[in-house]
């Protein structure tokens, strides 16, 4: 894992020209800052799919899964992770970096559990190929937004007022449970992270000369890795609502 908390983030690169030109040798600098930065987060938003879908594989498979999603104890199970992210959300600046990336990890073990709902709804080859499918899509979305040097700005502003209707919509097909408007939600939820996967990406990117060099560097890590996490996982949901086969 990249260490983001390097204790000499002003060292320039390996293999970096020296320079007397003073503004070549701060370019390649942040250049390698930035690489660090952006790295540390994939490999915490990594780390914490990785965790919630080894939880979520071993809860579904001991049995027990099934048995809760039976009481009323799912809704707890299902609503956990949202308070993890406004937790974090609206005490960043108050909590230290290590209890931000202690919730990170007890976030993802609560989406762990809550996403093992899946192995009781879908089969397991339409999970993998979905995830797959999500993997892959992801990279490339988030490798644009990565390199695009398009303002993303104004996509990103239309895609969560998007997102609101999404939930709009979700909830008003609780009561009228109609087929053809979940499967449009799925199609325009695909969409609407899809676009949000690159233009956090970008987000990110621009915030780093903000936060480079300054104690809140470690918390824009954790917090870059929620937001990714939260692409990929929402991605991967609305997919496989559509793409996945059931039992």
């Amino acid at each position: 894992m990249a260490n983001w908390n390097d204790p000499q983030p002003n060292r320039t690169g390996f293999g970096a020209s020296p320079s007397l030109d003073g503004k070549a040798i701060g370019q390649a600098t942040y250049d390698v800052g930035l690489r660090r930065h952006m790295l540390s987060i994939y490999n915490y938003m990594a780390s914490g799919v990785l965790l919630s879908g080894i939880v979520a594989l071993l809860f579904a498979l001991s049995g027990v899964a099934g048995q809760v999603m039976a009481t009323p104890l799912r809704w707890v199970i299902a609503l956990a992770p949202l308070g993890f992210v406004f937790a974090m959300s609206f005490g960043v600046h108050r909590m230290k970096t290590s209890t931000l990336q202690l919730l990170f990890w007890l976030f993802s073990v609560a989406m762990g559990l809550s996403l093992s709902a899946i192995f009781l709804i879908y089969t397991g080859p339409s999970i993998a190929t979905t995830f797959f499918a999500t993997a892959a899509s992801f990279a490339g979305l988030s490798l644009f937004g990565y390199t695009t040097k398009k303002d993303l700005s104004a996509m990103g502003a239309f895609m969560v007022m998007g997102l609101v209707g999404i939930l709009v919509a979700m909830v008003i097909n609780i009561f009228l449970q109609s087929n053809g408007l979940a499967l449009a939600i799925s199609i325009l939820g695909v969409l609407i992270f899809a676009g949000l996967t690159a233009w956090d990406t970008q987000r990110l990117k621009n915030e780093y000369h903000q936060v480079a060099g300054t104690e809140f560097a470690g918390k824009a890590v954790v917090m870059g890795a929620l937001s990714l996490y939260l692409d990929f996982i929402n991605l991967f949901q609305f997919l496989l609502a559509f793409l996945g086969d059931r039992r």
